[in-house]
């Protein structure tokens, strides 16, 4: 906001032109505050959100940053539905307004509903976060790795008949969900001690059937091919004129009324300057000009 005001683009003035305009400003950590001014990067709000913490398994362990810009586009996502908001209010009262959001609120909002139970209560804050249920099953096997998670009963009954060992069934670490979360790391390594003996795929065989929740790890080039992204249509591949046949991801999002069209790549420099001139108002003979002139 800060930033656009400089060139006479802030909210005022931008509102006397479009009384109803949807304004919408973005930051690093918020307007106010001791960060408010400073330079931010997407680790630097991984650091000081706590999901480097919580990425780190717990507060004894070393912080770990995800090797993906979340923040970045946590924010992006957050921020077009906002504005997907504001725009329906608009709709509704005829009014625009003031969309204000940083990626430290971001991602501080996406955290707390699955990562923050231990502050949620006031005046019982916990001293030490430990590592939460769901970090690191991955599992090494013969030949690969997958992910192996049981949260039911039923699943933990399946998974200890599944290989062969019904005793820990009778293992009271693990008799209830409860205490198979308050015991994780023995139950982990339990699990990692048998895994290790088949391939990815024998086991995907087995556990399948049985209806315990698995996967395997893939390599980011496997994912583009596995069955399942392809029967999901969610990798498409689209002619651009100059790099040729290129593969991306299509809207994850599927509207049985207003489907996304996917009509080309990414433009070259100036590739529609006069097609958008036109649709401006422009002559053929005034975007000649404006050529020669350098205008454009």
């Amino acid at each position: 906001h800060e930033i656009m005001e400089g060139p006479g683009l802030g909210e005022d003035e931008i509102s006397e032109v479009r009384p109803d305009i949807v304004y919408v400003s973005l930051s690093g950590f918020g307007e106010k505050g001791p960060f408010a001014g400073k330079p931010v990067y997407d680790p630097i709000v991984q650091a000081l959100s706590g999901l480097a913490s919580v990425q780190g398994g717990s507060d004894e362990q070393r912080p770990r940053l995800l090797r993906t810009i979340l923040p970045d586009k946590l924010t992006a996502i957050t921020a077009s539905q906002a504005i997907t908001a504001a725009l329906l209010a608009r709709e509704r009262t005829g009014e625009g307004q003031h969309v204000r959001l940083s990626m430290l609120d971001a991602v501080v909002a996406f955290l707390w509903s699955s990562d923050m139970g231990g502050q949620t209560y006031v005046g019982h804050d916990v001293s030490q976060q430990r590592a939460a249920s769901f970090i690191d099953l991955i599992y090494e096997t013969r030949d690969g790795h997958m992910s192996v998670a049981v949260m039911t009963n039923p699943q933990w009954k399946a998974l200890a008949e599944v290989t062969g060992h019904p005793e820990w069934l009778d293992d009271p670490r693990f008799a209830t969900t409860e205490l198979r979360d308050l015991n994780i790391n023995e139950r982990l390594e339990l699990i990692q001690s048998v895994l290790v003996e088949r391939t990815t795929n024998e086991w995907m065989a087995l556990l399948e059937p049985a209806g315990v929740p698995c996967a395997p790890v893939l390599h980011r080039k496997d994912m583009i091919h596995h069955p399942q992204v392809q029967a999901s249509g969610i990798v498409t591949e689209n002619d651009h004129p100059v790099a040729g046949r290129l593969r991306q991801a299509r809207n994850a999002a599927r509207f049985s009324g207003t489907a996304p069209e996917h009509r080309f790549g990414a433009p070259q420099l100036g590739e529609h300057t006069d097609e958008i001139l036109r649709e401006a108002g422009f002559s053929d003979a005034e975007i000649v000009q404006m050529r020669k002139q350098g205008t454009v």
